[in-house]
């Protein structure tokens, strides 16, 4: 293996490359005040300008429409479905701990059965 890494590269270390950025504070701060006043302006004026804050009201509004358009009654059956299930399979778990194998086999006997009896009506 050393006599592979004699013919390869090694690794050069990584040089950090710093650019420093220039920051004017009283720049800043103009340029904050003009917007502000160009918005007011505008306001003034009649004119619709959105503001930098408007897209956190966009996204509740949505959120609330979504909430609005689910439908509460099947939300309540799903849980309904869910807790029958859970219900379900903690009996069937204390039954096999209690009885054994015979309460297996009764299930496996027990759901060709169910679905016979659900679906011979359709």
């Amino acid at each position: 293996m050393k006599f592979l890494s004699l013919f390869t590269k090694a690794p050069q270390h990584q040089r950090f490359q710093y650019k420093p950025r220039y920051y004017d504070a009283q720049k800043e701060e103009m340029e904050e005040r003009e917007s502000r006043i160009r918005t007011e302006l505008a306001r003034e004026r009649g004119q619709a300008v959105e503001e930098a804050g408007g897209h956190r009201s966009r996204i509740a509004g949505a959120f609330q429409a979504a909430r609005r358009r689910s439908n509460p009654s099947q939300s309540g059956t799903i849980i309904m479905i869910r807790l029958g299930a859970l219900l379900f399979i903690s009996v069937f778990l204390i039954a096999f701990i209690t009885w054994g194998k015979p309460v297996l086999y009764s299930l496996f006997l027990f759901i060709p059965v169910y679905f016979f009896l659900r679906f011979r009506n359709r």
